[in-house]
């Protein structure tokens, strides 16, 4: 069965790696910061769509404004029930901007709050 979002899976299961991933880079700039007294700012960026993006990225929103452009049936993996949440690329830079001038150094979310399942995504 498809994994939430929220999975709560062993650190050595095939689909962990993303996750895993994000985590070492995260102790590792919170390690670099301890030994060498330094500023840091960890983000963690969420779906982002806007302009530029680059049409054959894989990820939903583009394939979802290149299906419909091409007059193509929107393709959904599973059952569409996973849920994302998507905003704005201007949002996310001001979350950044935020992020840097304030001095928060440990992980912060940058996105939108509001969740959505990809099947309900495809259909608004």
């Amino acid at each position: 069965s498809p994994l939430s979002r929220h999975h709560t899976h062993s650190h050595a299961h095939p689909q962990s790696c993303y996750d895993e991933g994000k985590r070492v880079a995260e102790t590792m700039m919170c390690a670099y910061r301890d030994q060498n007294d330094v500023s840091i700012r960890i983000a963690r960026i969420f779906n982002t769509f806007g302009p530029r993006m680059h049409p054959n990225d894989g990820r939903v929103v583009s394939n979802f404004i290149i299906q419909s452009l091409q007059n193509k049936d929107i393709t959904i993996y599973g059952d569409g029930s996973n849920t994302r949440s998507f905003q704005y690329v201007d949002d996310l830079v001001n979350g950044l901007v935020k992020l840097m001038n304030g001095g928060c150094d440990t992980p912060i979310n940058i996105g939108n709050p509001d969740e959505y399942t990809i099947k309900d995504f495809a259909t608004k």
